[in-house]
């Protein structure tokens, strides 16, 4: 078995078969459609159920078909076996080409990747996602301004509503700590699979946690925050002008939750 290198090009499948030409250049020009992005570990994942459910109402939503978990476990499995990966980065996109009459799967096998620990700084920007519940390729506002940020000596960008209002990471979500329980913004957003998970599990933990509004002039009022997607979790050091504590026992903590979470086989 091999494992595919994280920077490399993915190895990619078109409804079970190796992608051709034509696939790619359908892929590129109808590109209408919704992704999952999920960390395979000896070819199981974590929130596996939510992931098949995020594909199945996305594509009732945007192409009034079903999405069969079942098939798509099937492909999933299929792409890992054929590219011989058992560690994996995947990503399972729902397309639906002019003239197809189920939505097309496309599934993309890469090396598998770990969000760096070290403390995160974002610089909050003024941008809101349209329909923000659905998880989209080709997200040009979250790209341009996670790159402004960098350019601007931030890891990455914090989105917020004309208000203040803090919506979520560019590419992740955020989660902030009072000193007793942990704060999800209730705002617009697109609720990750790891954001789900701790949810999920915080509870065992002994961890409260609730959704309400958080806005960029009541960060004061949290000692710590930290950002989760996919490939893991991270505290942040700083939003803007705003510094936090890194608090490594709260870090922990979420760790041991997630960890906590059950990986499903493929």
């Amino acid at each position: 078995m091999t494992t595919p290198a994280a920077t490399s090009l993915p190895y990619a499948e078109f409804d079970g078969h190796p992608a051709t030409e034509t696939d790619l250049l359908t892929a590129v020009f109808f590109n209408y459609g919704h992704f999952t992005a999920m960390q395979v570990r000896d070819r199981r994942v974590r929130g596996l159920a939510l992931h098949l459910a995020r594909l199945d109402e996305a594509s009732r939503e945007l192409f009034e078909l079903p999405l069969d978990g079942g098939r798509v476990r099937e492909l999933i499995r299929h792409a890992l076996e054929s590219s011989g990966a058992v560690d994996a980065s995947v990503r399972v996109h729902g397309l639906r080409p002019p003239g197809a009459a189920e939505t097309t799967v496309m599934v993309t096998v890469r090396g598998p990747a770990t969000m760096a620990s070290a403390p995160k700084s974002l610089m909050s920007v003024p941008y809101a996602r349209v329909v923000p519940h659905l998880k989209r390729p080709g997200e040009f506002g979250q790209t341009y301004y996670g790159e402004l940020a960098r350019r601007s000596g931030f890891d990455d960008a914090l989105l917020t509503l004309p208000d203040g209002a803090v919506t979520e990471g560019a590419i992740t979500n955020i989660g902030f700590w009072d000193g007793s329980r942990v704060v999800w913004p209730q705002a617009p957003a697109l609720a990750g699979i790891t954001m789900a998970l701790l949810e999920q599990e915080l509870p065992g933990a002994g961890v409260r946690s609730l959704r309400r509004p958080v806005t960029l002039d009541g960060l004061g009022a949290f000692r710590s925050a930290f950002v989760t997607n996919a490939q893991g979790m991270a505290p942040v050091a700083r939003i803007d002008d705003t510094v936090f504590t890194v608090d490594e026992e709260l870090m922990k903590r979420l760790g041991a939750a997630y960890e906590a979470a059950p990986r499903d086989t493929i």
